[in-house]
């Protein structure tokens, strides 16, 4: 079993940057797919982003592509996702996860089994 604890979030201008961190329990970690979700207010739970067990493989949702990077380092047992040109739209609670599965499979619906307390991000415009 992994247990996971975000932090990093905070307050934001649009354009800014901002690093969340997930720091994993666990001795398991680095047999693990993890990932980023985010929920914003009156919406439903979204991807955002996922790494493989090895970092090799990874993929990001369309509307973060290009702006925001997953990373991993087993040795730490952490996940870490840099956030750059943010924009209000990115206003959420951010969720550190992790599975067994694939990356392919989060990326598709799949739903994680262990999950994080979240932390806020809040982009002003």
């Amino acid at each position: 079993q992994v247990q996971l604890v975000e932090s990093g979030g905070g307050l934001v201008q649009a354009g800014g940057s901002l690093r969340l961190s997930c720091a994993a329990s666990g001795r398991t970690f680095s047999r693990y797919t993890m990932g980023w979700f985010r929920q914003a207010p009156g919406k439903e739970r979204e991807f955002v982003a996922v790494i493989s067990w090895s970092g090799g493989t990874t993929y990001y949702a369309d509307s973060v592509k290009g702006r925001f990077a997953i990373s991993r380092d087993n040795a730490k047992n952490t996940v870490l996702l840099q956030m750059n040109s943010l924009k209000p739209e990115d206003t959420a609670v951010y969720y550190c996860a992790g599975g067994i599965n694939t990356g392919n499979y989060y990326y598709t619906g799949g739903v994680p089994d262990y999950w994080g307390q979240g932390t806020q991000v809040t982009v002003s415009s």
